[in-house]
């Protein structure tokens, strides 16, 4: 199982001590309603590592901590974005 760790505006998934892929976001102000929002930036995930799935994992990472910590997304990332998008349970944790 990939173990992802959360560090300062990020998560991120180590394997042998190196950074494999991470997820950036910025905490972006606050809704009308007085959620927090925060803007996801980047999914990056080494090219070597690609077909295993870690980008979608790292969004849905961050879908989860949204949720947990009752945030709101800004899906700057475009991957990110297609990704909530096409994920039911993530949608209403979309803003603009």
């Amino acid at each position: 199982m990939t173990e992802i760790k959360h560090g300062q505006n990020e998560f991120y998934i180590e394997e042998n001590g190196k950074v494999i892929g991470r997820i950036q976001y910025v905490p972006s102000g606050t809704t009308d309603d007085g959620k927090e929002i925060i803007t996801v930036t980047h999914t990056l995930v080494d090219e070597d590592q690609n077909g295993r799935g870690l980008g979608k994992k790292l969004v849905y990472k961050i879908g989860d901590f949204a949720r947990d910590e009752n945030k709101q997304i800004i899906p700057a990332c475009s991957f990110a974005k297609k990704v909530l998008e096409r994920k039911e349970e993530y949608r209403d944790l979309l803003t603009e």
